[in-house]
């Protein structure tokens, strides 16, 4: 006979246990029934920002949804339960049905908590745990924005994990926002004084008004009933506001407990023992609920360990619990968080070695033993890149100098390389160790990431793990004498510079010569795109020529880039950020015949927002005659040549910026490459244009031009390297060519020149080599190369405005060349109008007025 396991609760530990006792039960011993208060199946509450960024409700959802089909299992939504009756062994559900267990698993997990504050009850006023809160908050924030006129006034009480990621929330709905912390700083459970105050400065720059040492003292109601501000101790003034979340902390769901005849913890949870057992022997407890070690842990990786712990306990197992590892890795309102160890210092004689740069908002601290070697724990914020590494490494030792771990990547000095023991954690979501890591290469045969993943579950929760776990696994493969693979795709086993040599070299022009001669199948939504970018680097044929357009991605097939409401942006080139003042009317112009939404781009262009597909030429032609051309806002290829205004204006600029940007600009257009480019030109040394963060950044001397590569933004920003200094402006031109050239030539698909050029063998100085000196023999082909690119440049819109077969992909239906509707309701955002119909158009009527749309309809854009 089968035992019955009921599980109160549908979270993310609930559906790590289910998971786990459907992998382990391989006898089927064991049923499941899932009592789950949500009406939505366990989804990812870690990632509930996401929502925030385009991610639907059913994004977030967990696993595949395949193990929910399970016979043996029923997940029952939408019904809580209220009662449980340890001596009949039952559990009385919200809808009054009763169901027996034979086990019994409490993962109630915690709910949000609001101190009480008068007013906390007032329409407006917010809490951010689950998908309906974030729903609700963002149509609240939706519907003021528009009422008001003006962005909705935000205030975050709580300045944790919690209320930065709601304050991230409420920046990208577009609101004003404050955080109120009573704590002396942010995050005080996760950093330390220097990482709050680095992290406090990052945030206020932007534009995010950080409080603490505040305490809220009641939230001011408007006379309708609605939130009106905040009042704050000390504060002679409210804060205005027109939405309060509350981020206060949370309090275990242990409301069945006590009824029970339950212990419960001091701070409340459920009391179990190591092996996450409460003091009946049939009932468990884990997650947030849970007290266990005398507290309860408000983190999902300990909440995973204890589902593994319970599951084998009723399996018959004796695991226990292996402490709490209470290590953190965020990424909040965009800066990277990380802690992990001790990273307060507590151990008796602990050291501390701190890195603090204000200026690029970065702090370091690694706590070591009182010999300098040992690594006990540390803080990261602003750059977190060395946590996958250093983390597991808590414990071992960290070589001679422990102090190179808090370099920059990119400074110069290479960190000790220290092999990690078996024993350290390298998933702590998973709790898989490198030893797991090293085995499942070894001896089950797992030679690729996705292997090893399956086999060891490692990297298949927030993913933070990934580049250990494929450098461990690199490693062990080349310990084993095994061949690390390197290839593109299952059709092409090849790398991408591999595959550009191989096509320069034989000169074939087409995807079905490339595969039927290096690769294998028909080629996937990998490969594709990657040959249709090494054809129009090598040939600077037009993207769209012969069997090229069903090889690219989505953008460079319609020369837009799709939004997420199905319509899209056109982005002319602004060479330089210089502009005449007719173009600058014409783009307005179109904005207004057309509808779209206008936005100034961080790299000084005008975007146009809502274009429909077959609105796309008509908008081209009206921007081509105009004497505008595509800026490539869709490709991998250059972007945009920022500017500052230079020795034009400036009265600090030495050198014309703004005219080496426009001919670096209008040099490198179209250039198609690995991934986007993007160069910045700064007059001087005040580096307005932000040179140092860009792919290729140029600043002037008064003896010339100093030249930068290799700066990013993104998800790891770094700061450009100097190649070459005080350089003419044609030499400075000279080695721009080159580098782009040779990294066009050898970088993997998708790396940015960052990654690329710290990856490469023998980093900056071999590219030095190779670009300035000619150490290969190879500058030669590189100019000539650049120079073809330059010769043979034409603008691809106006290709295709010449190209009556490529027009006719233009269009949205066969039978309707015009979608425009007037029933449809349209987002207006700050005064975006609705696009004008066929017939209005034809009538000379240009766009209505903005159209009001019920709150429920209303979609923000971040």
């Amino acid at each position: 006979m089968t035992e019955h396991v009921v599980v109160i609760g549908g979270g993310m530990v609930a559906h790590r246990f289910v998971e786990a006792l459907r992998a382990r039960d391989t006898e089927g011993t064991h049923r499941v029934t899932v009592v789950a208060e949500e009406g939505r199946a366990p989804y990812d509450r870690v990632g509930l920002s996401a929502f925030f960024s385009g991610s639907t409700p059913e994004d977030l959802l967990l696993g595949d949804g395949t193990m929910w089909d399970d016979e043996r299992v029923d997940l029952r939504l939408g019904c809580g339960a209220t009662a449980v009756d340890r001596g009949s062994r039952t559990v009385t559900t919200a809808d009054g049905g009763v169901v027996g267990y034979d086990s019994l698993v409490l993962a109630t997990g915690s709910s949000a908590w609001v101190p009480p504050v008068p007013g906390a009850d007032a329409a407006g006023v917010f809490v951010y745990r689950t998908i309906d809160d974030v729903v609700a908050l963002r149509d609240w924030v939706a519907t003021r924005s528009a009422v008001l006129g003006r962005p909705a006034r935000g205030v975050v009480v709580g300045g944790g994990l919690l209320g930065l990621e709601a304050a991230g929330a409420l920046v990208g709905l577009g609101a004003q926002t404050t955080v109120v912390e009573f704590a002396p700083r942010l995050m005080a459970l996760q950093v330390d004084e220097g990482g709050g105050h680095a992290l406090r400065r990052i945030i206020e720059g932007m534009g995010v008004d950080v409080r603490v040492g505040a305490g809220s003292e009641s939230v001011t109601v408007a006379a309708d009933g609605r939130v009106a501000g905040l009042r704050v101790a000390g504060d002679e003034a409210d804060l205005p506001a027109d939405v309060v979340v509350f981020a206060t902390g949370v309090r275990p769901r242990d409301e069945l407990a006590a009824p029970a005849g339950l212990a419960t913890g001091p701070r409340g949870g459920v009391v179990v023992d190591e092996g996450c057992r409460t003091e009946d022997p049939r009932v468990y407890a884990v997650g947030e609920v849970a007290c266990i070690e005398g507290r309860c842990l408000g983190l999902v990786a300990p909440g995973y360990t204890m589902a593994e712990v319970a599951v084998d306990r009723i399996l018959g197992g004796d695991a226990t619990f292996p402490g709490a590892d209470l290590s953190t890795k965020l990424k909040l309102l965009g800066v990277d968080v990380a802690s992990f160890g001790d990273a307060f210092a507590t151990t008796p004689g602990a050291l501390e070695l701190v890195h603090s740069d204000p200026v690029s908002g970065v702090y370091k601290k690694l706590v070591v033993t009182d010999d300098a070697r040992t690594l006990l724990g540390g803080i990261l914020v602003g750059d977190a890149s060395a946590y996958a590494s250093l983390r597991p490494m808590v414990g071992a030792e960290l070589g001679s100098d422990p102090g190179l771990w808090l370099l920059p990547e990119n400074a110069g000095a290479e960190r000790p390389q220290v092999e990690l023991p078996d024993a350290a954690a390298v998933c702590s979501c998973n709790n898989v160790t490198a030893g797991e890591v090293r085995c499942a290469v070894s001896e089950q045969g797992c030679h690729d990431v996705g292997s090893v993943k399956a086999c060891t579950r490692a990297g298949t929760s927030c993913g933070s793990c990934i580049p250990l776990v494929k450098k461990l696994m690199g490693t062990e493969m080349a310990r084993a004498g095994l061949t690390v693979s390197t290839a593109m795709c299952e059709h092409v086993a090849m790398t991408r510079a591999e595959l550009y040599t191989a096509v320069q070299v034989t000169g074939l022009r087409t995807f079905s010569d490339i595969i039927g001669r290096f690769g294998t199948g028909r080629g996937c939504d990998i490969c594709k795109p990657v040959v249709a970018s090494v054809l129009a680097s090598l040939y600077d044929e037009h993207v769209l020529a012969d069997d090229r357009a069903a090889l690219q991605d989505t953008n460079d097939r319609v020369m837009a880039n799709l939004q997420k409401d199905g319509t899209y942006s056109v982005v002319p080139r602004v060479p330089g950020g210089e502009i005449l003042p007719e173009q600058l009317i014409l783009i307005g112009e179109v904005a207004q015949d057309y509808g779209l939404y206008t936005k100034i781009t961080g790299g000084q262009r005008i975007d146009l927002f809502g274009a429909r597909l077959e609105q796309l030429p008509a908008i081209w032609q009206r921007l081509v005659e105009g004497g505008m051309e595509s800026g490539h806002a869709y490709g991998k290829s250059l972007r945009t040549v920022k500017s500052c205004v230079g020795s034009s204006w400036c009265r600090f600029g030495v050198q014309d910026s703004v005219g080496m940007a426009v001919l670096l600009e209008l040099r490198y257009r179209g250039l198609r490459s690995p991934h986007k480019l993007k160069l910045g030109v700064s007059g001087c040394a005040r580096e307005c244009a932000e040179a140092r963060g860009k792919d290729v950044g140029l600043i002037a001397t008064d003896r010339g031009w100093n030249v930068y590569v290799g700066g990013n933004g993104g998800f790891t920003p770094r700061h450009a390297e100097l190649l070459v200094e005080d350089v003419d402006g044609d030499t400075a031109i000279r080695v721009v060519d080159r580098y782009l050239m040779y990294y066009v030539r050898t970088a993997d698909r998708l790396q940015r020149t960052a990654p690329w050029q710290q990856e490469h063998e023998g980093g900056l100085e071999r590219i030095r080599a190779i670009v300035v000196d000619d150490a290969l023999g190879i500058c030669a082909d590189l100019d000539a190369q650049m120079a073809r690119h330059v010769d043979s440049y034409e603008d691809e819109w106006a290709a295709v405005l010449r190209d009556p077969v490529r027009l006719r992909q233009f269009a949205s239906f066969v039978n309707a060349p015009d979608t425009a509707d007037p029933t449809l309701s349209y987002v207006t955002e700050r005064g975006q109008r609705r696009p004008a119909t066929q017939e209005e158009r034809a009538a000379g009527l240009a766009s209505p007025g903005p159209v009001l749309i019920a709150p429920t309809t209303l979609e923000v854009r971040s």
